[in-house]
């Protein structure tokens, strides 16, 4: 049997790692696997701590199970989320927000007030590819 440190050492580090991960990266990916790495972080530590005891339930087992089935999800609906980002946008950096972008559509449109947020495009019939009909 190994010595209880080395498994407790590198849950560890996986933490430490996954922290780092989601607390200094820009990219939306990136951060997703500084999640992953947590959660991995996690599982290594719930299965140490389940084999040290004796435990009838096997609790650490089986709530790796459950961590392992719920990272699974996450990764599901993260991507999807950042792939609709992505489309949207056409970049995925976690530190844009609503407001960097108001101010770039401003900054290009000469006159325009500091504050003023920039209008979008018109969602009327003709530019949506509605058939239109003629007036009476």
């Amino acid at each position: 049997m190994i010595h209880l440190a080395l498994p407790y050492a590198v849950a560890a580090a996986l933490i430490g790692i996954g922290s780092y991960g989601v607390l200094a990266r820009r990219n939306a990916v990136l951060v997703l696997i500084g999640i992953e790495l947590m959660l991995g972080g996690a599982g290594l530590l719930l299965i140490t701590a389940g084999a040290t005891g004796r435990d009838t339930w096997a609790a650490g087992n089986v709530l790796t199970l459950f961590v392992i089935t719920i990272a699974a999800a996450e990764v599901v609906v993260a991507l999807a989320v950042i792939l609709a980002v992505f489309r949207a946008r056409g970049r995925i950096d976690v530190t844009d927000a609503l407001g960097s972008e108001c101010q770039l559509a401003t900054e290009a449109a000469p006159g325009a007030s500091p504050g003023a947020v920039p209008a979008g495009p018109s969602l009327d019939a003709a530019s949506a590819g509605a058939p239109t009909r003629p007036a009476p």
